[in-house]
């Protein structure tokens, strides 16, 4: 029997009886609930006969082909709901409750759902109409009343811890497909708290290599290749505790180091170890076919530098920019703007030029090791900052400041060295997982 047919403007008539119209999406696999937004019709469009009663079946009509079949059991006397026109109702010959569940189980078998599917046309672009008359005549199976209930009973047992191991069975899939993400997450934290390969007594102390950093930039400086950091600062330990010195004053920052390091590592802010933090013109460029590639967030947000669908700019406009942001073989870039946060390691020799939307990140490559500061800002130690401090309401960014500002953690070269070696090692292992 086909539900309530009306026109929508009978939705607009408000009185003191109103009678709730249930949809197809109001049916899930063996049950019904009502919705915030059901719609109301007033009862003078409805005929009683079509109040929903105990032990009536209803099913979707019309719907995606996802929810063809799907069936729920009515478990009351209703007189103030119905279904709509695009559902059907099966009324019992026989007001039995065993028969009555009995039938529903059947006909949310898999089979049965197959039948409801294979009887279906497609009813416009989405939708698909199963047909009333091949419904009734779909086969079911039909046991003794007494072996109905068996059945029930039997399924009334089973069928709670179907539902407990369903539930369970998503968990462990979703854990198994995180597992991996989540582990490369654990390795890259181990590694950047000193935890992942042993100290080695005979390395330089990062202690130093920030002297020789800062001693290198002020070579820069005075050649007139760089300029001066205004806010460049120090971190140091004293007394047990943690300090920075920033414009000459010191400040102690222990609520800032959130774990300890090995004594010969160093806690640093990212732009003390960069020679040069950019980012690429704010200006929209003029396109051409064919030119220069200009390079925005969406060719590097994979993790990989792509130039397959950039756009381009003239020569002459990429000379005037790479003035100023001059990515290169070795550098690293830095998505800020929209998805932030994902560093990508220039691996090519052909010059292109950047938009706003990425940040450029250059240092001395032989204090430095790229690949350790590609898996330090991929740590969950960097990523945090990088969630905490980007701004703003859709389009996000992470201002050129917060970069700056951004707390590491420097091992000696040679640590650096081994620790990318051993990341190397772990990681294919968890994509085998």
């Amino acid at each position: 029997m086909s539900g309530l047919a009306y026109k929508k403007e009978a939705l607009n008539k408000k009185t003191d009886s109103m009678i709730r119209v249930l949809r197809g999406g109001n049916i899930s696999d063996e049950s019904y609930s009502f919705k915030a937004d059901d719609v109301f019709i007033s009862s003078e469009f409805v005929k009683p006969e079509l109040h929903l009663r105990k032990n009536y079946m209803i099913t979707p009509a019309v719907s995606s082909l996802e929810h063809i079949g799907k069936i729920a059991l009515i478990d009351r006397d209703y007189t103030d709901t119905v279904v709509g026109g695009f559902v059907l109702m099966l009324l019992p010959l026989f007001n039995d409750d065993i028969i009555s569940r009995y039938l529903l189980y059947a006909f949310s078998a898999k089979h049965h759902r197959d039948n409801c599917r294979s009887i279906t046309h497609k009813s416009g672009q989405a939708f698909y109409n199963m047909s009333r008359e091949l419904l009734m005549n779909l086969p079911v199976p039909f046991p003794p009343r007494n072996e109905m209930q068996r059945i029930v009973d039997k399924l009334d047992i089973i069928l709670p811890y179907a539902s407990k191991y369903g539930l369970i069975e998503g968990k462990l899939s979703r854990l198994n497909n995180s597992f991996p993400e989540q582990l490369k997450k654990s390795i890259l934290q181990l590694a950047v708290q000193g935890k992942l390969v042993p100290q080695d007594p005979s390395d330089e102390p990062a202690s130093v290599l920030l002297e020789r950093i800062r001693a290198e930039k002020e070579r820069l400086i005075k050649d007139g290749k760089i300029k001066r950091d205004k806010n460049e600062s120090i971190i140091f330990r004293r007394d047990n505790s943690h300090y920075e010195k920033l414009n000459g004053i010191e400040h102690c920052i222990d609520d800032e180091i959130p774990f300890e390091i090995p004594n010969s590592w160093a806690w640093s802010r990212l732009g003390n170890i960069l020679n040069k933090l950019s980012d690429g013109t704010h200006s929209t460029p003029k396109y051409v076919e064919d030119g220069i590639p200009f390079i925005s967030v969406k060719d590097v947000s994979s993790g990989v530098l792509s130039f397959l669908s950039c756009k381009y700019i003239s020569e002459a406009e990429h000379k005037e920019l790479y003035e100023r942001c001059n990515p290169e073989f070795g550098d690293l870039l830095l998505t800020k703007v929209g998805t932030t946060g994902i560093p990508v390691i220039v691996d090519t020799q052909e010059e292109f030029s950047l938009f706003v939307s990425v940040a450029l990140l250059k240092f001395d490559q032989t204090l430095i090791y790229n690949q350790y500061l590609l898996h330090l800002i991929n740590s969950p130690l960097v990523q945090k900052q990088a969630e905490e401090n980007t701004r703003g309401v859709g389009n996000k960014n992470w201002v050129m400041r917060d970069i700056a500002k951004t707390l590491i953690a420097i091992p000696p070269v040679e640590e650096q060295y081994r620790i990318v070696r051993a990341i190397e090692e772990l990681f294919p292992y968890c994509d085998k997982l």
